[in-house]
């Protein structure tokens, strides 16, 4: 589901979870910016306003976030994560060209008819191509 931060904030209240600035800071950074950022663009965008941020405290609170099933990992390259704060069921598409992830309704059945004795605790689904974007300036040239 898409949350808002009140809701994700009022989740971590619940769970007794401690709200720290630097914590609320990146989970505001993730519900705000819906491009699936990396820990290196939640640090540079950060860094300025919360100048005792570190990247291991952003590293530790996407980990804790991502554990308590409040954010998800996308790890569509194997040496790159990014994090999305919709953890709705829905598909990732990547463009080869430019880098950008986009989001993508799911509406294929993801039948797991010989999975009956498993545990099913995620769903994941990636595709890779070159966004419209691209493609036109590809064609332009």
């Amino acid at each position: 589901m898409n949350k808002s931060l009140d809701e994700l904030v009022n989740e971590l209240k619940k769970k007794n979870i401690r709200l720290t600035h630097q914590r609320l800071k990146v989970l505001e950074y993730l519900t705000n910016n819906k491009n699936h950022p990396t820990v290196d663009q939640i640090y540079r965008a950060l860094k300025e306003e919360v100048p005792s941020l570190s990247k291991t405290t952003i590293y530790n609170t996407l980990n804790y976030l991502s554990e308590l099933k409040l954010i998800q990992v996308i790890t569509i390259e194997d040496k790159e994560a990014r994090f999305d704060a919709d953890t709705k069921t829905h598909g990732h598409f990547k463009c080869k060209s430019c880098g950008e992830i986009y989001d993508f309704d799911i509406d294929i059945d993801l039948s797991t008819n010989n999975l009956e004795n498993f545990k099913i605790e995620e769903k994941i689904v990636y595709f890779k191509g070159v966004c419209p974007r691209c493609l036109s300036k590809i064609n332009n040239n």
